[in-house]
């Protein structure tokens, strides 16, 4: 792996606002003032006339928020969608890359990662995991309580380049001690989350509940936790996500606490709080929970996500309504190189069966439901905020292997060749796919 540093060199930032930008000099490549560069961004010499700063041209299109997948152009100006349409005549744009061959869609949208980097075990910086890999806008979930939610505004989300949002912990000291975290009701303040929660939205997009783990203590006191969260969560008008590995609470109590458009995260976690029986069988309680409009989520993460078990969900037609990487810093216990990030996962889905343009869905447009983030996420519509990714659908033989070791076999992988984050244009490199 390469040091962070190096990294950073490894993600280019080319600039559609400021060609001459401080990235470009961290990326070691000079600023370029016109002409063609390479990797087939042609960048026309600056003038007046020039109807919109970016161009990405010739993709193939995936927007299932307006239901797109067509070889198109993507305009940008001033950070906005211009228009998505063909044949964009590349006189009319500063910038023009070319995309052919490739896929172009909106950011991707991660509701469940861990991005406090430095303060928690967990953390890890958003701007070198997240957006050198397609994903623009990311929700850290659960890092803060409501004592530590001004630090995480004001060192990550106010000075990250990638949008980053929180879900506010239930417990006062969210993810900072992984163990006993609401060992103490004490610390599990309902009525003070919830006030803090409104005064800091809408970088507070929901109310995080982690039980299991060690985090508490018995049944009685997971189950007043949920209920708590939910107490908090009604209290501000935000949804509330929930995670519970291998907790003493079983999981039908704690989805009937649940309301529509409550989010249930790791939702493939095997054992017994699993969604699946003891016969392998989805249990009628999720069902139930589903129907009634509790969204189920990945949670990705390192012990999360078991080949045998993804697949028995996904036979008894129970996909997730999204995608998203709990991504963590990796521990030194981690048995295996378990790929988190999202376009790695959404490769895992389609080896399992899914087709492109539904896991893209789940990754942009679904995720970009989920939570009010103020303006409007995971769509190419003209005028909302040009977040976009460009990726390439690599053919090949590829294994991917989960937590337990088991290993799969996959013939396609989808990896990022370029993100565009409010109209900035950065370039990911070869020398930074080998490193990841």
């Amino acid at each position: 792996m390469l040091a962070r540093r190096d990294l950073l060199r490894s993600f280019v930032t080319l600039g559609t606002g400021l060609l001459a930008s401080t990235n470009s000099w961290l990326a070691g490549k000079s600023p370029q003032s016109g002409g063609v560069a390479q990797d087939g961004v042609k960048q026309p010499l600056q003038g007046p006339g020039r109807e919109c700063d970016l161009v990405i041209k010739g993709g193939t299109v995936i927007d299932p928020s307006q239901n797109l997948h067509a070889v198109l152009d993507v305009a940008v100006k001033g950070g906005k969608i211009l228009e998505v349409s063909r044949d964009f005549p590349e006189g009319r744009a500063r910038v023009v890359v070319s995309a052919k061959d490739k896929i172009v869609t909106p950011g991707f949208v991660d509701i469940h990662a861990h991005v406090l980097e430095g303060l928690t075990i967990m953390g890890v910086n958003a701007d070198l995991n997240c957006l050198p890999k397609g994903t623009t806008t990311v929700v850290d979930a659960g890092s803060a309580g409501w004592p530590m939610i001004a630090g995480l505004r004001k060192y990550v989300i106010n000075t990250s380049t990638t949008h980053v949002y929180a879900l506010l912990d239930i417990s006062a000291i969210g993810s900072v001690i992984v163990e006993r975290g609401m060992s103490n009701l004490e610390w599990v303040d309902p009525e003070l989350t919830a006030r803090v929660a409104e005064e800091n939205k809408p970088a507070v997009v929901g109310i995080m509940v982690q039980l299991g783990a060690g985090r508490v203590g018995t049944k009685e006191m997971e189950l007043e936790c949920v209920r708590r969260g939910r107490e908090a969560a009604e209290a501000c008008g935000l949804p509330m996500m929930v995670r519970s590995p291998h907790s003493s609470a079983p999981l039908p109590p704690i989805l009937k606490m649940m309301r529509k458009g409550d989010v249930w995260t790791q939702m493939y976690t095997p054992g017994p709080t699993g969604i699946l029986d003891a016969n392998g069988k989805i249990l009628p309680e999720v069902r139930e929970a589903r129907q009634r409009g509790v969204l189920f989520d990945i949670g990705h993460a390192l012990v999360h996500f078991p080949f045998d078990g993804v697949e028995k969900c996904l036979q008894q037609d129970f996909p997730p309504d999204t995608i998203s990487s709990c991504m963590i810093r990796s521990h030194p216990y981690r048995p295996y190189e378990v790929t988190t990030d999202l376009p790695a996962i959404v490769s895992e889905f389609l080896l399992l069966g899914l087709d492109l343009d539904r896991v893209i869905e789940m990754v942009t447009a679904k995720p970009a439901q989920v939570f009010n983030y103020g303006s409007e996420r995971g769509t190419l519509r003209p005028g909302r905020e040009a977040d976009i990714g460009v990726f390439e659908l690599r053919e090949g033989k590829f294994t991917f292997v989960d937590f337990t070791g088991g290993k799969r076999t996959g013939r396609q992988r989808l990896f990022p060749v370029a993100t565009v984050r409010s109209g900035d244009l950065f370039e990911i490199t070869e020398q930074f796919h080998a490193a990841t």
